[in-house]
């Protein structure tokens, strides 16, 4: 049976054709939690009798589909919790930016557009051994798909008429073979939404072509973002303009305010990373290593669903917490030191960021106590402060977080009690050297072109983490407080009317529940 054309006649009826195929392994994503026993609307029960009819008819994807993993997609999502009408969405408010922003700037002149999107490349460790596949963040927004040395171009032309296409590698029996399923020309479009399908090879004849047909379009590329470098220098070779615009300020403004459903992916990956360094926290004792903390925190987020880690942790034991991106991991944490741990995991290719500090024996020292009661209030008036005066923008937040570790360090006598205003925060800017806060999504710096000055809208996601760190060289505190480097960080969701949602609630952070937590 030809099961392209089978697939050609039934196009339209997604659940219809996904009733007739069965799934080779795909690349793996996190786990929706599911009932077991259960057996997905629509889908037959496949059994492991190898004259089954169903195992006579089988087409892979280079990615999960609902058919194919029910666990974790449900009918019409494409990623998980994230619909295929969602993401053709997305292209459509980008060619629309697109448009307005030529239409208000230089470009004013020009009406015909193209995007090009490229995916991200296999990256190798070793000889033929690859890392982990994590996928360009603006390319998976846009197209939804997983697969490596793909691209996406989206047109638009001076009566708007729009065109999607996506560029993927084609079926190939051999590579397979090695390196798993793709999904094919032939079945992109209908997977990815497109309104065409093109080997990858076939991308230069393609942008000459359009070249020519549109001597005056504009070309969106951001060749420094590009891990392909053919494709760079394709682009560059067919470009018939001077002039080629990064796309990634205006892909940006689209992901910094998230739908309602990447807030449930947020909200997800959030109580994922939360419960897993509540249970770290809980088993974490004295002659533990700091390796052994990150492995931990690693093991409950992915049992919980998670893909893998968000970044590579911080696991900062005694004076090496005083080192802001310590990411060693290597020390023995001692009897009387604090932890402190960095640490979130993506679900969905949605991140959570959270850091939380505590005695490994679960008990505060007296100077232990004094800084994290101290942090812990400042933490508590930033919260309060979003969306209101002295928190409207991020920028804002920063200058109200040194000003009041300033005025608090001060009380503890850490800080001389003469410094006010700009000099007051420059002492705090001592202790505290990074910023209070940054935009959280698909990735844990997320949407790094938006401004950090801008006022703060619902939808947006940021982090709220002030620290306090006290180097053991330095002389002007008392000896008590040298090595000491703490760090309270809470992913918060703005919302309308004024209200925020702290993401990261479920992740213990008061003093008594910490220690009650570690005894227990």
């Amino acid at each position: 049976m030809n099961v392209f054309k089978v697939y050609h006649q039934l196009h339209s009826k997604r659940s219809q054709i996904l009733r007739l195929f069965t799934i080779c392994d795909s690349n793996l994503l996190p786990v929706r939690p599911c009932s077991s026993n259960a057996t997905p609307v629509g889908l037959p029960k496949v059994t492991t009798n190898a004259s089954s009819d169903l195992t006579k008819l089988t087409v892979s994807y280079g990615q999960p589909m609902p058919a194919t993993h029910p666990h974790l997609l449900t009918e019409d999502e494409l990623v998980p919790g994230i619909r295929l009408a969602e993401v053709q969405a997305r292209r459509k408010a980008l060619l629309a930016l697109v448009r307005n922003y030529a239409a208000t700037g230089l470009d004013r002149s020009v009406k015909e557009h193209i995007v090009v999107i490229p995916s991200a490349n296999k990256k190798y460790m070793s000889d033929k051994i690859p890392y982990v596949f994590r996928q360009n963040t603006d390319f998976l927004y846009l197209s939804g798909c997983l697969e490596p040395d793909s691209v996406l171009t989206l047109e638009v032309d001076a009566a708007g008429n729009e065109k999607s296409t996506l560029f993927v590698r084609p079926k190939d029996s051999h590579a397979e073979l090695w390196d798993g399923p793709r999904t094919g020309v032939e079945l992109a479009p209908h997977v990815f939404g497109v309104d065409e399908a093109v080997n990858v090879s076939d991308l230069k004849n393609y942008l000459t072509k359009y070249s020519f047909a549109h001597p005056h379009g504009l070309v969106w590329f951001d060749e420094k973002e590009c891990d392909l470098e053919d494709i760079r220098k394709m682009v560059g070779d067919v470009s018939r303009s001077e002039v080629v615009r990064s796309p990634l300020g205006l892909i940006h403004r689209l992901r910094v305010v998230k739908t309602p459903a990447e807030r449930e992916l947020m909200r997800r990956t959030c109580q994922i990373a939360s419960a897993a360094i509540n249970r770290t926290m809980q088993e974490s004792k004295a002659g533990q290593s700091e390796h052994q903390l990150f492995a931990k925190v690693d093991f409950f987020s992915r049992m919980a669903g998670a893909s893998y880690l968000a970044y590579p942790p911080v696991v900062a034991g005694g004076a090496n917490a005083t080192v802001i991106h310590y990411v060693n991991n290597n020390q023995i944490v001692k009897d009387g030191e604090m932890v402190l741990m960095d640490a979130g995991c993506e679900y969905g290719g949605y991140t959570s960021d959270i850091t939380r500090t505590w005695p490994i024996n679960g008990e505060f020292s007296e100077p232990q106590r004094i800084l994290y009661e101290l942090l812990s209030q400042v933490q508590q008036e930033l919260l309060k402060c979003l969306h209101n005066a002295g928190g409207e923008t991020l920028d804002q937040l920063f200058d109200t977080m040194c000003l009041r570790l300033g005025k608090y360090l001060q009380e503890v006598g850490l800080i001389p009690k003469a410094l006010q205003g700009a000099d007051l925060g420059r002492a705090a800017y001592k202790f505290c050297p990074h910023h209070v806060s940054h935009y959280l999504g698909m990735d844990v710096h997320d949407t790094p072109l938006i401004s950090r000055s801008i006022a703060l809208v619902p939808g947006m996601v940021c982090t709220v983490e002030p620290g306090i760190y006290i180097s053991l060289r330095r002389k002007d505190v008392p000896p008590e407080f040298r090595g000491l480097g703490l760090r309270i960080e809470d992913d918060v969701l703005i919302k309308p009317d004024n209200q925020i949602e702290v993401l990261t609630e479920g992740c213990v952070k008061d003093i008594r529940q910490i220690e009650a937590l570690i005894r227990s």
